[in-house]
């Protein structure tokens, strides 16, 4: 919570309230005319609704904010702990439920189901995927007449004896 805000906001009614106590002192003295003491005071008390209303307002706003980023970490957090096969999981509690109540069943579950096919492809495919980066970012091959020489050939620029294409 942004208890700073609440902290300025209290301090500007305590504020109003002691100038309200003010006026109202100012209105026992028969020096001051009574009704334009009162009309200051409803003035203040005006004011005061205009700015707890404003900072009400926003302040919602603020919590509205704060809200939708909590439940969005936790959705958030919860899905990465989440196992995929839990689905079929729940699928499979739900169509039991739906044969248990004699309604037919909206999905066909595989018998004997290798549940960790899909792992095991998803594997391959990550150990494919760093093998072709690994190729792609190694350095061109020298002679070793060009390292000793300290010179690098350019890759279009044929080796002794070679043709150009």
């Amino acid at each position: 919570m942004k208890l700073h805000l609440f902290q300025q906001i209290t301090e500007l009614n305590h504020s109003f309230d002691e100038l309200i106590s003010s006026l109202a002192k100012l209105e026992s003295i028969p020096f001051f005319q009574r009704e334009l003491i009162r009309h200051a005071r409803s003035g203040v008390e005006i004011a005061r609704v205009y700015v707890n209303r404003e900072f009400f307002d926003n302040f919602e706003k603020v919590v509205e904010d704060d809200a939708k980023w909590a439940y969005r970490f936790q959705r958030d957090f919860d899905k990465r702990l989440k196992d995929r096969d839990d689905l079929y999981l729940e699928v499979r509690d739900s169509e039991q439920r739906r044969k248990r109540k004699g309604l037919p069943p909206r999905v066909v579950m595989l018998p004997d189901c290798d549940w960790s096919d899909e792992d095991r492809y998803d594997e391959k495919l990550s150990q494919r995927r760093k093998k072709s980066a690994l190729k792609r970012h190694r350095p061109a091959r020298t002679t070793a007449k060009e390292s000793r020489s300290g010179v690098r050939r350019s890759p279009s620029t044929p080796r002794k004896g070679e043709l150009r294409p």
